[in-house]
């Protein structure tokens, strides 16, 4: 009916308004005036009556009722134009800002693509650079255990000088082979060969290389009955290492190291717990990422950032998980941090 009622259909409604009215009052004058000549009745009350009634109110009503209606219709019809003004506005904006919307995600899209085409150019980059480093290196390390065969011969000044070339050539060759595992283990490259291992033994191998040539004093705490984990034996025991390399490092000479490893569910719990510096909790997470540091100023420990991100990507590779709390002791100057990595249990891998 509202749809029916347009603009072009009201005009009908206004000439309806008077013509109805009128017809109405001309059949029901001329039909009182056939009735009542007939019976010579014009001037009876009842004619009147009827006259007044079904020739003029009846008309005259007929009339208001369609005037209201007419106006109710032309509110109704300038409401809908204004409606319909209000959608074209409407739509007129959401088609600007959907085009400007689009072309921005396309804009993104491209930023995008090429952020990963850089991104692929510097992994590569980095892995060509490291793996041309690494034959020089070997050479070099060559060179050097050979002249160091003979450091009796040698001067204490050039013996000391070789001792520290050896040192940092050897911290060299593993930053590119950090570097070159990081680049395989990205690209999907790096062997990993799980199985189930005894975990204490491993932490205590991790232990004996790092932290017992420094003379750490260690705090055991491993569970009776420890299942074996399933991982990759080599890659656990460098995660394993790296973790103890981060504590010694960040952590005051001679303070101890609380080394534990205890079932949780389905996972074995291996965490490192020292007396260190902590780890604020804005760097909790950025320390996991590539290059991420818990300390960038000019007094902190040399590093690259790639041990805990690398750690990260192998533990996740093997279905597990790594994490840091910190801090974990009250002294505000030491309140130190645990590292903990989650490793599935070995019980239910039958195969």
């Amino acid at each position: 009916m509202i749809t029916w009622l347009n603009k072009k259909h009201t005009p009908d409604l206004g000439y309806l308004q008077w013509v109805l009215p009128l017809f109405l009052a001309a059949t029901a004058i001329i039909f009182e005036l056939v009735e009542h000549v007939s019976k010579d009745e014009l001037m009876d009350a009842g004619f009147i009556g009827e006259m007044i009634i079904f020739g003029f109110m009846g008309p005259i009503i007929i009339a208001l009722v369609l005037a209201w209606m007419r106006q109710l219709m032309d509110g109704e019809r300038q409401a809908t134009t204004d409606l319909q003004r209000m959608n074209r506005t409407f739509e007129h904006i959401i088609e600007e800002r959907t085009a400007a919307l689009e072309q921005r995600n396309a804009e993104l899209g491209r930023a995008n693509q090429e952020l990963k085409r850089l991104d692929e150019m510097k992994s590569e980059f980095v892995s060509l650079v490291s793996h041309e480093l690494r034959a020089p290196l070997t050479v070099l390390n060559g060179g050097l255990e050979l002249a160091l065969q003979n450091a009796n011969s040698l001067s204490p000044g050039t013996r000391h000088t070789f001792e520290t070339m050896t040192t940092e050539s050897a911290r060299l060759t593993k930053l590119v082979q950090t570097i070159l595992d990081v680049s395989r283990l990205e690209a999907g490259k790096l062997t990993i060969n799980p199985g189930p291992v005894a975990v204490r033994p491993l932490i205590e191998q991790a232990a004996e290389v790092i932290l017992v040539p420094h003379n750490r004093p260690i705090e055991w705490k491993f569970s009776l009955d420890l299942p074996p984990a399933w991982m990759d034996e080599t890659h656990m025991e460098e995660i394993v290492r790296n973790l103890l390399r981060n504590a010694d490092k960040y952590s005051p000479t001679g303070t101890a190291f609380i080394i534990s490893a205890v079932q949780e569910g389905e996972f074995v719990r291996i965490s490192v717990r020292d007396h260190g510096i902590g780890v604020r909790p804005d760097f909790q997470e950025y320390i996991f990422e590539r290059f991420g540091r818990g300390q960038i100023s000019e007094n902190a420990p040399p590093g690259w950032g790639l041990g805990l991100y690398f750690a990260r990507k192998l533990i996740e590779s093997q279905n597990g998980s790594i994490g840091v709390i910190s801090p974990v002791w009250d002294d505000p100057d030491a309140p130190g941090s645990e590292f903990y990595l989650l490793v599935p249990i070995a019980s239910n891998k039958e195969e």
